[in-house]
């Protein structure tokens, strides 16, 4: 068996269930890490989606759910700390008595980094510091709106998704220029989405890690007793989506509702509030999680499904122990 070399996933990854205040000095707590990407949606209203990172600066935003250009806004995130960050008075974030996820990454080996470029509309590599193959990778254009691309090893070389869309996946030779990433480049081709001339974009990469991150697909089975999907760690966060077919990207954490059944979701491509509705009810387990629903868009017979999930606790140590038997 293959044991983790990161034992406490925590400290790179981390979802927090908070309320806002509505002041300009709510104080979060509890992440654990200074972040480098922060992700937060209201779970109880149908305010937008916000992500910020630190490569961009956290004053600069995109929404996951549309396709909206690069937009700033001081009144969210103003420091970020060693453990979490303080709040001011922004709606997407900060509402008094307002309910927020958030999800948060920090940039480490083999899991999780940022890039930013200027397209020029031509064949090319960039390079990356992830450290490994990337599994799963994430475009937006930052300077004008265009929709998300979203590459995924479980696709096609030449292959995307659009984080903004339900569509299903879409196959053209200009996505990715029809080349595989390496451990060290990116490939991109004509694609304006990806590479137009003189636009600036933001490009997230994601590895696979052992007992901390892992970017997968599955088969639905249509089953209330449904699909297993072992990812080697009890998940903290999943972000799914079918590919054969159209539907949304639904997102399940453990801190929502905090117990199995998993299922208060989200949906990454919709400003819509929490819902618990049993669609993508999930049991979290210490290797995976299992599908408990037989909704379409989560666990159809047959149906493709890609995810990008992160650990709560490695499913063996790095000395070969169970997790739950620390």
């Amino acid at each position: 068996m293959a044991y983790t070399d990161l034992d406490k996933p925590s400290l790179y990854f981390n979802a927090k269930a908070y309320t806002g205040d509505g002041t300009t000095s709510n104080t979060i707590t509890g992440i654990g890490f200074q972040s480098d990407m922060v992700w937060f949606k209201s779970r109880s209203t149908t305010d937008s989606h916000f992500l910020t990172d630190s490569v961009r600066g956290i004053t600069k935003y995109i929404r996951p759910q549309g396709t909206n250009a690069e937009e700033t806004e001081t009144t969210a995130i103003t420091s970020l700390t060693s453990d979490g960050y303080v709040l001011s008075t922004a709606g997407n974030v900060n509402d008094n008595n307002v309910t927020y996820a958030s999800w948060n990454w920090k940039k480490v080996a083999g899991v999780f980094d940022i890039q930013t470029y200027t397209g020029n509309g031509s064949n090319r590599t960039i390079s990356h510091n992830l450290g490994t193959v990337p599994k799963m990778m994430i475009i937006k254009k930052r300077n004008t709106t265009a929709p998300w691309s979203v590459g995924h090893a479980s696709l096609g070389a030449n292959q995307v998704l659009e984080l903004d869309a339900t569509d299903a996946v879409a196959t053209d030779n200009s996505y990715w220029n029809n080349t595989r990433p390496t451990s060290s480049v990116f490939s991109l081709g004509t694609d304006g989405n990806q590479n137009t001339n003189g636009h600036t974009y933001v490009i997230y990469l994601f590895g696979n890690k052992q007992g901390m991150s892992k970017m997968g697909s599955y088969k639905g089975n249509g089953n209330a007793d449904g699909t297993f999907i072992y990812t080697g760690f009890k998940p903290s966060f999943i972000l799914g989506k079918r590919t054969d077919s159209g539907g949304g990207w639904w997102i399940l954490d453990s801190k929502r509702p905090g117990f199995n059944l998993t299922d208060e979701y989200l949906l990454a491509n919709d400003g819509q509030a929490e819902a618990d509705d049993g669609s993508f009810a999930s049991d979290f387990l210490s290797n995976g999680w299992k599908a408990r629903a037989t909704n379409g868009n989560f666990n159809a017979s047959g149906g493709s499904y890609i995810y990008m999930a992160f650990a709560e606790n490695p499913f063996t140590t790095s000395t070969g122990v169970p997790a739950t038997a620390r």
